[in-house]
């Protein structure tokens, strides 16, 4: 539970309940990201067109919901989260259920983009909200329910995506998605005051410019921001090959390749809170470090060709290094801005979502030499930068002291 002092005069049970509806929310929208990718087959039989042309449809989303998160956060801050995130929700609604009437692969792939490009205003002003409604030392637990909602959502994403297909349609998952998270924002409606003043800051480009700049010349965000990158590089790239690895060693179809990932999620789904109130704790410096060799070895493992047992294992280990670094990096992140919050966060998001597109890409690349050389290069980079992370997070102790805002 919340501490008395997170923000004066608001019922605290009331509080708790809205950051269970920004979790619900982010599950949601990370829940429907997922469920694409291991719908491509069925998608291009139906559409009549290749696996490459319909697989467009997952860049089409991710690659403007990155690039879109920086306007976003820079107009939250211009005028108030609020306003932003809740017109951000309805866009995601209804592009969500138009998602459904696609006739073409063509006509998906645009759908998908601009639900990214309408989507994106959620999860990070939610993230920088939950910065201005908890002191530092007590964001740990609330950003790791958030992040817990997207490990769940990428999980049951794609998973439960092409499970429930062959039952009720691709476009019932989609309408459906679309559905639920409308009754969840008729009740996020009931604590709007909560999201956020509708009181506007100024902006302008030198301004805008001057906060980007003072971000990453502050040596402690150079530093997030540099671990968040090379952080979602390396998960992404072996992530988003662990369905071929799985075809290949193992032989496995579709339901067995999404119950063998299943496990990348459970650990930032069910351990989220705590591993964020470990961090309030104890502060954030040997965790970080922890986490990255974690990640690093759970890689490594798979090197081995393991049972299949083993291996599912070594995804569910390889997840929970992720869940023990980059809601950490955002914990730190919401410290970094001041009144620049949506700054701050909107540059997080952004990065985070370059490193997932540079991971597949130039792990994509190196597959040409054989898993066993990918994995073993990745893994030796991720151990590397946990060793560095040991002496540029050794001052994110408990109640480590916030910088000086940023300007401008």
């Amino acid at each position: 539970m919340a501490s008395e002092q997170a923000i004066d005069g608001i019922d605290l049970h009331r509080l708790e309940r809205l950051v269970w509806l920004l979790a619900g929310l982010t599950f949601l929208i990370f829940f429907q990201a997922y469920m694409v990718a291991p719908l491509i087959p069925r998608l291009a039989g139906e559409f009549g067109v290749s696996g490459e042309k319909i697989g467009l449809a997952v860049p089409a989303y991710m690659v403007p919901y990155g690039i879109s998160t920086l306007f976003y956060g820079l107009l939250s801050d211009r005028l108030g989260r609020r306003r932003i995130m809740l017109a951000s929700l309805v866009a995601f609604i209804v592009l969500t259920a138009l998602t459904a009437t696609a006739s073409s692969a063509s006509e998906l792939i645009v759908w998908r983009l601009v639900t990214g490009l309408g989507a994106s205003g959620v999860v990070p002003l939610a993230l920088a909200l939950i910065g201005e409604l908890f002191p530092y030392e007590q964001r740990g637990r609330p950003l790791g329910w958030l992040f817990g909602a997207m490990a769940g959502g990428m999980a049951f994403g794609s998973t439960l995506g092409v499970v429930l297909a062959p039952f009720v349609g691709w476009r019932m998952l989609f309408v459906g998605v679309a559905g639920v998270t409308a009754v969840m924002s008729g009740i996020l409606l009931r604590h709007a005051a909560l999201l956020g003043s509708q009181t506007a800051h100024l902006l302008t480009f030198s301004g805008i410019f001057a906060g980007f700049r003072n971000l990453l010349q502050n040596k402690r965000g150079a530093s997030t921001y540099a671990f968040v990158l090379l952080n979602s590089i390396f998960h992404s790239g072996v992530f988003t090959w662990l369905g071929l690895y799985f075809a290949q060693r193992y032989h496995l179809g579709d339901v067995g390749i999404g119950l063998a990932l299943l496990g990348y999620g459970v650990p930032g789904f069910l351990l989220g809170p705590l591993i964020g109130r470990a961090a309030d704790r104890w502060g954030r410096r040997w965790l970080v470090p922890i986490g990255l060799a974690i990640g690093a070895c759970a890689a490594a493992a798979l090197i081995l060709h393991p049972p299949v047992a083993l291996a599912a294992i070594a995804v569910t280990a390889l997840s929970l290094g992720y869940d023990m670094t980059q809601p950490l990096f955002a914990g730190i992140v919401t410290a970094l801005g001041g009144q620049r919050g949506g700054q701050a966060m909107g540059l997080n998001v952004f990065t985070l979502f370059t490193g997932f597109g540079l991971g597949s890409l130039l792990f994509g690349a190196v597959l040409g030499l054989g898993f066993g050389t990918a994995l073993a290069l990745f893994s030796a980079i991720e151990l590397l930068a946990a060793l560095l992370a040991v002496s540029l997070f050794r001052d994110e102790v408990s109640g480590t002291v916030q910088p000086r805002p940023v300007s401008g």
